[in-house]
């Protein structure tokens, strides 16, 4: 492996670039002609049921900025960035395969089963899919695995902008902007182009003037917030976008995003191809056997769990059965919105694992090392003491020390590229400041989104007991499931911390992930595609198994000897739902494969017959 030491970082950009564009044009196009068969013809939830509030017809480009900046939150930031601890190699191995086989097929196919089901949740499909005992039990699992999932991406994000006086007001302010942004999408025809452009200035001016602002001491100390007033912050802002109507907060604001985080990633991918930093990270370390700092296990299985949005994640199946199938305008845009965001995501991931092994390997360790951990580790592995970390230090005003996580190594790794280019070194700050609230967007865009779903999930639940919750517009039946699930993360956020929740994120999401590929893969036997079910079949199976055995590394190897045991208990409760709702999906599938090629199609395309239950 010496040989892949020192690569160059642009011919990972090179190689990754090449890879997705063919993937696109190639894999995304024979999944959606004749995997899917999409029909362009086909009534849309959006346009059969449009209300308004949450089923409503969405220019696709402003569709394809929400649906990416929902899915696109810590995961593709963070995971990559943490898997740094193993070497380069196996997270962009990883990323690439696990993208283009993985989760592009997952996003697509869990976001084609919800509109044919009329854009109703995973839990709805399973139960009418599979049986409704599964449905109930996936219900749960989901509502569980969720609530696990935005208190992981919240606890990110908080320590992202705890005390950072300009990131924080700079996050802030897209909560306006996009306000005005829908209420002109809203109100005045084919606005798109104009809201855009008075978006982007807006946004352009809060990140220039917010470091202006951020020198008076008065306004300073306003956004000057510490984590539990953050922690606390962040659960009001997802009962506020869980309840407004869609068009006037959570879509421009995604949209809005959108524009900062892809024009941040090409920012930094023209970065790397201006400086051609050299990766500082080896190939493989010495901690590919388990022992590491950041990440407890070995790189199998590990890789595949902490190493999520990037390459596949539960998460996007929340996303792609809740808001999205509701706004989409027509079933061929499903190719664009979900393949196609995927592959986006994809290259995020690997510029972010690029950006954390362009630093040192000693710097990147005294980042992520927990403070009262370092001397020990650095006595066991005196070559990797830090190097410029110092300097960097003095450059951003910032402490870098221990500051966990991978968001803090992360914006270092994007300022030390962006410093490179000449006459930047005096600006090192603001591109850490930049970088942070770069980050911060990412995961606040997932968690507005997720916040809805759960709230759609939750009334789901409750109808099934009391009919009137199922009533979409029944005012008091959307602010109780509001809050009541809002708190349950909430509370989570304001109590945990990110070492706590992040590994338990990282099992519960890939279970999900397995559960939409799975599930959703009956619908595609039933529908007597059966060898092509197999694009589905294969990656559920390999995340099911995969996952599964990192969950038992995870409560038996590291859970237990450290006696958390309630964390233990969580997974294993995780796994227990997900096992049952993959046995019985088992059991469905070989049931169909032993009925007559019939089946029937929602739409009424190649209609044969009703497969009787």
């Amino acid at each position: 492996m010496e040989f892949l030491n020192g690569v160059n970082a642009l011919t990972l950009v090179f190689v990754s670039l090449l890879v997705f564009a063919i993937a696109y044009r190639i894999y995304g196009i024979f999944l959606a002609n004749k995997v899917l068969r999409l029909n362009a013809n086909n009534v849309t939830p959006a346009i059969e049921f449009a209300d308004g509030k949450d089923y409503v017809a969405t220019n696709r480009n402003v569709l394809f900025g929400h649906h990416f900046a929902a899915i696109a939150a810590a995961g593709p930031l963070v995971g990559p960035v943490l898997a740094a601890q193993f070497g380069y190699l196996p997270g962009t191995l990883w990323i690439l395969i696990g993208c283009v086989l993985g989760g592009g097929v997952h996003d697509m196919i869990v976001l084609f089963a919800s509109v044919r089901h009329k854009g109703e949740s995973l839990a709805t499909i399973a139960s009418k899919e599979i049986g409704k005992g599964t449905g109930i039990i996936a219900g749960f699992a989901i509502l569980f695995i969720l609530i696990l999932t935005l208190a992981g991406l919240s606890l990110a994000c908080i320590s992202a902008m705890h005390e950072a006086s300009w990131s924080l007001f700079t996050v802030i302010a897209t909560m306006p902007i996009a306000v005005i942004m829908g209420l002109i999408m809203r109100y005045k025809k084919n606005s798109v182009t104009i809201a855009s452009i008075i978006g982007g200035i807006l946004l352009i001016a809060s990140i220039i003037g917010g470091h202006s602002l951020m020198q008076v001491k008065e306004i300073s100390d306003l956004f000057h917030w510490n984590i539990k007033t953050i922690s606390i912050s962040i659960t009001v802002y997802g009962f506020l976008a869980s309840v407004l109507p869609v068009w006037l907060l959570l879509v421009p604001r995604d949209y809005l995003s959108t524009y900062l985080k892809i024009g941040t990633i090409l920012m930094l991918a023209v970065g790397v191809i201006f400086v051609h930093p050299t990766l500082q990270m080896p190939a493989i370390t010495e901690f590919i056997n388990g022992g590491g700092p950041v990440i407890g296990g070995p790189v199998l299985p590990f890789i595949f769990i902490v190493i999520a949005c990037g390459a596949i994640s539960g998460f996007h199946a929340v996303i792609a059965t809740g808001t999205t199938p509701k706004m989409l305008n027509n079933e061929r845009e499903i190719l664009f919105v979900g393949y196609g965001a995927m592959l986006v995501e994809g290259f995020v991931a690997l510029m972010a694992l690029i950006a954390a092994c362009t630093l040192v390997p000693g710097d990147y360790f005294a980042i992520n090392t927990p403070r009262e951990m370092y001397d020990s580790f650095l006595a066991q592995h005196p070559n990797l003491h830090a190097v410029d970390l110092a300097h960097f230090s003095e450059k951003i005003g910032v402490d870098l020390h221990g500051r966990t996580g991978g968001a803090v190594s992360l914006a270092v790794g994007m300022a030390h590229i962006f410093n490179k280019i000449p006459f930047m070194d005096d600006v090192m700050a603001y591109w850490y400041n930049f970088a942070i609230m770069f980050e911060a967007v990412f995961i606040l865009t997932a968690i507005d989104a997720g916040t809805r779903v759960g709230r759609f999930f939750l009334q789901e639940m409750i109808g099934n007991v009391f009919p009137k919750f199922n009533d979409k517009n029944w005012i008091p039946g959307i602010i109780i499931c509001s809050a009541l699930f809002t708190f349950s993360w909430g509370y989570l956020v304001y109590t945990g911390n990110v070492s706590s929740i992040w590994p338990l994120f990282g099992i519960s999401n890939q279970l999900l992930a397995a559960c939409g590929l799975i599930v959703c893969t009956t619908m595609l036997i039933r529908l007597n595609r059966r060898k092509y079910a197999l694009c589905s079949a294969i990656p559920g199976v390999f995340m099911a198994i995969i996952t599964f055995w990192a969950g038992y590394e995870q409560v038996v190897n590291i859970y237990l000897p450290k006696q958390q045991y309630l964390l233990s208990s969580l997974a294993i409760l995780a796994m227990l739902l997900m096992f049952i709702v993959f046995i019985n999906t088992f059991k469905r599938w070989s049931k169909l494969l032993k009925m007559e090629a019939k089946h029937i199609d929602y739409y009424g395309d190649e209609v044969k017959e009703l497969v009787e239950r």
